[in-house]
């Protein structure tokens, strides 16, 4: 599914949102736009996940360390983390992951503002939640809104990890005041690395729905129907397949491919396919 570019077309590609090879695909330019924002979409809360569970396990460490101070901060050069938690009990623990006017971090992407987490209990217990607010959060430029709930909900037969994801009220922002609505109820099943110190070896898999509206108010829900696979240490989803449905639009599919940690992607609709390269930015807002 997946091909090589040529060299000459190399430096293209960086440019190009959609694919430099030329076909005779008939998929039309307004299939290409929704599968494309869908995927920025995912690519945004996805950012978000990975640095709010990364997060998380910094708390666990300070947890198992036996630290009674009320307020510990750790300082790197982007974010700053505070961990504080209430004066009654050890739990909730308020996790607030500052960019403060700026930084670029983890795939030279743009972060700035606050991502604030409040967690119930330790991290690998069943039935502790995460619930994820944002102020004046931004990510490459694009401000994110809404509330993500994270919820261990235990082992699964094949004795790996299940974390239960919903976002609601959930909004993309861009600078010229357009926006995308979602919502989603995901699940996330651990199969590596949950337990071993380097987290570049996390890897899950997702399933659910997601709706909302898109940069042109149209409405969409779509369905992941084969599980996409998220690997921390890769910019994008790896494999797996979304169909997407609009109003009064024949569906369009995306499929991430087969594995690759790359930045490539499938677009179909009606039997016609084609392939676009995949980015953290809105395609309205440049290169």
């Amino acid at each position: 599914m997946k091909t090589k570019f040529y060299m000459m077309m190399a430096s293209m590609v960086i440019l190009s949102f959609i694919s430099c090879q030329k076909d005779k695909s008939t998929v039309e330019q307004a299939s290409i736009n929704i599968a494309a924002d869908d995927a920025v979409s995912d690519a945004v809360f996805e950012d978000i996940f990975s640095t709010t569970d990364n997060a998380e396990i910094i708390l666990d460490q300070f947890v198992k360390s036996g630290d009674s101070k009320a307020m510990v901060i750790l300082t790197d050069s982007c974010p700053a983390i505070t961990i504080t938690h209430t004066e009654t009990g050890s739990w909730p623990r308020i996790v607030t992951v500052d960019f403060g006017e700026g930084c670029s971090g983890l795939y030279d992407n743009s972060r700035s503002g606050k991502i604030i987490i409040e967690i119930t209990g330790p991290r690998l217990e069943e039935g502790t939640k995460r619930t994820v607010t944002f102020e004046d959060y931004y990510f490459n430029g694009i401000r994110v809104e809404g509330t993500k709930v994270v919820e261990n909900t235990g082992y699964n037969e094949n004795e790996n990890l299940v974390c239960s994801v919903t976002l609601t009220g959930g909004k993309l922002t861009l600078p010229d005041g357009k926006f995308i609505e979602r919502s989603f109820e995901h699940h996330r099943e651990w199969i590596a690395g949950l337990l071993t110190k380097n987290i570049w070896d996390d890897e899950c898999l997702i399933t659910g729905t997601a709706s909302g509206t898109t940069l042109e108010g149209i409405g969409y829900s779509n369905t992941i129907t084969t599980a996409l696979d998220w690997k921390r240490v890769c910019f994008f989803i790896v494999s797996g397949v979304v169909k997407i449905e609009r109003e009064g639009k024949p569906e369009v599919e995306i499929n991430y491919g087969t594995g690759d940690c790359d930045a490539k992607a499938v677009v179909t609709k009606g039997g016609e396919s084609k392939e676009i390269i995949l980015r953290h930015k809105m395609r309205t807002m440049g290169r």
